[in-house]
């Protein structure tokens, strides 16, 4: 590090001191805590983003979310050159640049890191990160603090984005470094024709089926039903109602993660939507209502269909499922999305190329344009509610289904989730893809044995990724048993990890 940048950096770290007796760490979702506490965090995320540009010679992506979270907190998480997650080997760095204390340890850290991954930082070399965030009043001053991060780094500029979904950020990341325009407008447009495109490719027999053409979905308060209401306007084919668009409070009684939590509907909707398909975003828009449990894994094996379990957090889903020519991925509370490997999809081309010489508008090549179509109507960089939503309402179309038609796929096992404060949730090590609890020695029998006594019982724990909490999920065979469950595990993990208060 030449002195120039020394001088650069030291000045900006100054003006931003980390919050005293705060200890980060960067979980699956990046960095989340209240607002208050993140000015410094920012800045040194803003930092990291930049130094990952530079590393990778691509344009990187820095997102300021707290997704589900109430208004007043406020998270960050990098978006990789794929548009998928910051690397998981940058981790640990990420972690030591958010705890570091006064400035001068900040800058031997970025030193050491840099002389070890060859990371010129003398401003020969440029980068670009884009900046995103969503509507919640903390993000504005929070960009500006990443800001200063950014261009700390000599040769590196921060484009803002300005407010914008989680994945609209990450898509546009990835479609950068893919040589794509890549404007809020350019995303707009290629959902909206590749929609199109499979609407019309319906099979005759379904064009005139009884699913209504009304849609009303739950925008959480947040960026998602803002960016909806942009959307829509180019869908010829749906009809689409949104409600809670920002006028209430972001996730208060409104949105994905109340909805799945609490099995009640949203703030705004009542028995006058009773037939009517409804939906709900998440805050930041990465995710729908859709949920998984035993059920649906089962259904799917009966399907032929191969079923990979990992560890908890799109990172590791994202990885796997890249393995596949088809890959779909999706956690239970609905974070997920579909990957196309290249090959496939070069193949794919192939055939549509040589089916539009040989048998043009046969069903062969139906299909072929169907499942190009889905390749760009999903967002491939990360989980995306606006695009998994116009994908569920053409299938719904192509199938000819109605939402009771839909439900009948399968039975869903009740299910109850419960979370417990803990005093360290790191204290609790999973095995097995987080099905089996390795620490603290004994509470895995103690599950085991209230789990025993239900009949279809299953339960798991794992420590939250975002919250300092440890996470309690049950199924049984009835939503009365299904609570019993939770509520018996959520008192051992008290008893084992907490303080002792649970109900």
């Amino acid at each position: 590090m030449n002195e120039q940048q020394r001088s650069i950096l030291l000045h900006s770290a100054s003006r931003f001191p980390p919050p005293l007796g705060v200890k980060l760490s960067y979980g699956t979702a990046g960095f989340r805590a209240d607002s208050s506490l993140l000015e410094s965090t920012l800045f040194r995320v803003g930092i990291l983003a930049a130094l990952r540009s530079v590393h990778t010679r691509s344009v990187t992506g820095l997102m300021i979310t707290a997704s589900h979270n109430q208004a007043s907190d406020n998270g960050v998480k990098v978006a990789d050159p794929s548009g998928g997650m910051l690397s998981q080997q940058w981790e640990p760095f990420a972690d030591a640049l958010a705890n570091a204390g006064d400035p001068n340890a900040l800058l031997q850290l970025i030193d050491d890191f840099a002389k070890k991954e060859k990371i010129p930082l003398e401003g020969a070399s440029e980068g670009e990160v884009l900046l995103g965030r969503d509507t919640r009043p903390s993000g504005v001053f929070l960009a500006e603090a990443a800001k200063q991060g950014i261009t700390s780094i000599m040769g590196v500029s921060a484009t803002e984005m300005g407010v914008m979904t989680t994945p609209q950020l990450h898509w546009m990341v990835r479609s950068r470094n893919n040589g794509v325009e890549a404007s809020e407008q350019n995303y707009y447009d290629q959902l909206s024709t590749s929609f199109r495109c499979l609407m019309e490719y319906i099979p005759q027999g379904n064009r005139n089926n009884n699913v209504n053409d009304k849609l009303i979905v739950d925008g959480a308060d947040g960026v998602g039903g803002e960016k909806l209401e942009n959307l829509k306007k180019l869908l010829s084919y749906l009809s689409i109602d949104v409600r809670n668009r920002g006028d209430g409070v972001l996730n208060e009684g409104v949105g994905a993660d109340f909805v799945q939590k609490e099995k009640v509907v949203p703030r705004g909707f009542g028995s006058a939507d009773v037939g009517f398909r409804c939906a709900s975003l998440d805050g930041d828009a990465d995710r729908l209502t859709a949920y998984a449990n035993g059920a649906s894994t089962y259904y799917l094996k009966q399907l032929g269909l191969e079923v990979v379990f990992t560890p908890t957090g799109v990172k590791y889903l994202h990885e796997k499922a890249s393995e596949y020519d088809i890959g779909i991925y999706f956690e239970a509370n609905g974070h997920g999305t579909i990957l196309f490997s290249e090959s496939f999809l070069c193949w794919l081309e192939g055939r549509n190329n040589e089916l539009t010489s040989t048998s043009k508008c046969s069903e062969q090549q139906k299909a072929a344009l169907r499942l190009l179509a889905v390749s760009k109507l999903i967002n491939q960089a990360v989980g995306d509610s606006l695009s998994g939503l116009l994908l569920v309402e053409a299938i719904l179309k192509h199938m000819g289904w109605s939402m009771l038609k839909w439900n009948e796929l399968y039975q869903d096992l009740p299910s109850r989730q419960r979370k417990v404060k803990v005093i360290d949730r790191t204290a609790v090590i999973t095995a097995n893809a987080e099905t089996v609890v390795v620490r603290p020695v004994g509470i895995q029998e103690a599950i085991n044995a209230e789990t025993a006594k239900y009949p279809q019982g299953r339960c798991f724990i794992r420590p939250s990724g975002t919250e300092d909490v440890i996470r309690v999920y049950a199924e049984a065979i009835s939503q009365e048993a299904a609570d019993s469950l939770a509520n018996s595990v959520a008192m051992l993990v008290d008893q084992f990890l907490g303080f002792n208060t649970t109900k």
